[in-house]
């Protein structure tokens, strides 16, 4: 792949993180890193798998930035088609006019999604998505007579975004706790994390196990009405609380009784999307049909600003003729510069198979990271695709996890500054019980995964003789 060329900026690192203390509120952080620690991370460069700090130190990025950098950093290409649309055409809505990056783009992620998902609303990022379904779902119920049908069901621990829609369907409390109260009609159900599905009242085989969990989906709609339910939302693959990958038969269950009470399937594939689990999209890999698919982060490979809601026929036909109208839209959505590099990035895909190369090679990254099953702090190593969680115990024999006190001593007291240290960035994370997940970028291989699991059973290792 072309990499741009390194910058020959040099960066006064002691500057930079005099104005991050006085003028930056970065996201999802403790500001107190900068308040009373030695600064943030500052990272000033990206070139394939690789990240560099202003210090000049190199590190392994082992979380495609957020879960986005699917192509890899430093695309020269990328950066070539932004630079060529923005000279051409910087900036136009799409509301109630259209630019030809935007059409294109739309046609391609049709062409690209299963079933009859043929229409798609832009958005800028993924919490949008989300919340353009959430929307579109209670609207479309209005148009067709039922308008009570206005609750959500999503699964325990499960992120699904932070504007006020979308945390409602969000099911971790404590990041919802201090915006309550958010908006009404959230319900959650048991998520699939088989490692703890006894935990949850059930033992038995895998199979059985998505069976389960799925019918726990129909025992909410009974319990709820439905007559009160517009929509299921679901991560083919769960984000949070540690890649929950779906049991066999989950999603055909799912479906089966979304059709039987008349309730949308939503898969929010927002990190599973653009070649995560090895196919476009992850609704592909394990065979089912939504409603709606809502994606971003690696649509661009995160080298512009984008977000889409793909969307069936049926709930399009609604809108197709007379005065309706979705009042519902981002300025920046289908941004051209951003539709213009999306392209850009499919044609990579394409062009070097990466999804093909996902699928090749997930078997090899799986039985990578199984090897530190042998070590007494590693409970389970669990995902799919370039997507893995490796979930932390105290026990192996009882799966005893740590409590709150030892999970912030062992998360943020030594194992994430550590493995940034060793030249690894990832996540380390307990919404959920304490696990480091991987999500690299589509472009490594067999040598980088060896690389990814010394550096982490070193630091485990580490992390094991500290408890």
């Amino acid at each position: 792949m072309t990499i741009l060329e390194t910058p020959t900026t040099n960066y006064d690192t002691k500057t930079l993180q005099a104005m991050a203390r006085d003028h930056l509120w970065m996201a999802f952080a403790r500001q107190s890193v900068m308040e009373d620690g030695p600064g943030v991370p500052i990272i000033v460069r990206g070139e394939g798998h690789h990240i560099w700090d202003s210090n000049g130190k190199k590190y392994f990025d082992g979380l495609s930035g957020l879960f986005v950098v699917n192509a890899g950093h430093g695309r020269k290409r990328l950066a070539e088609a932004a630079a060529r649309q923005a000279e051409e055409l910087a900036f136009f809505p799409i509301w109630s006019y259209a630019h030809p990056k935007a059409i294109e783009l739309a046609d391609r992620l049709a062409g690209y999604a299963p079933g009859d998902l043929n229409r798609v609303f832009f958005s800028s990022g993924g919490g949008e998505a989300v919340e353009t379904a959430f929307k579109l779902a209670k609207y479309y119920w209005k148009l067709k007579g039922q308008p009570g049908k206005h609750k959500v069901i999503s699964r325990s621990i499960a992120y699904h975004g932070t504007p006020q829609g979308a945390l409602a369907i969000t099911g971790i409390p404590d990041m919802k706790a201090m915006f309550e109260p958010v908006t009404p009609g959230g319900f959650r159900v048991p998520n699939t994390n088989y490692y703890r599905a006894d935990e949850m009242g059930f033992t038995g085989s895998l199979e059985a196990f998505g069976q389960w969990a799925a019918n726990r989906i129909e025992e909410m709609i009974q319990f709820e009405g439905p007559e009160t339910v517009a929509a299921v939302f679901l991560e083919p693959v769960q984000n949070s609380g540690g890649c929950f990958p779906p049991p066999p038969g989950y999603f055909k269950r799912v479906r089966e009784i979304c059709d039987e009470y008349d309730v949308l399937l939503v898969a929010d594939e927002v990190i599973t999307g653009f070649g995560r689990i090895g196919n476009m999209f992850a609704s592909t890999t394990y065979g089912f049909e939504p409603d709606m698919i809502t994606c971003a982060k690696g649509l661009t490979s995160g080298y512009s600003p984008a977000g889409a809601t793909i969307i069936s026929d049926k709930l399009y036909e609604p809108f197709k003729h007379g005065d309706t109208t979705f009042y519902h839209g981002y300025t920046f959505g289908g941004h051209p510069v951003s539709a213009a590099v999306a392209l850009e990035n499919l044609d990579i895909f394409e062009e070097e198979k990466l999804n093909e190369r996902v699928r090749e090679n997930s078997p090899i990254f799986r039985a990578t990271l199984e090897k530190l099953l042998d070590l007494p702090i590693v409970g389970d190593v669990r995902g799919d695709g370039y997507f893995f969680g490796i979930e932390l115990v105290k026990d192996k024999a009882t799966k005893e996890t740590f409590n709150d006190d030892e999970s912030e001593r062992l998360l943020r007291g030594f194992l994430s500054k550590a493995l940034y240290d060793a030249g690894l960035y990832c996540r380390a994370d307990d919404r959920g019980d304490p696990v480091v997940q991987l999500a690299p970028p589509l472009t490594i291989g067999p040598a980088e995964f060896d690389e990814i699991e010394g550096i982490l059973r070193n630091v485990l290792t580490e992390a094991w003789s500290r408890i």
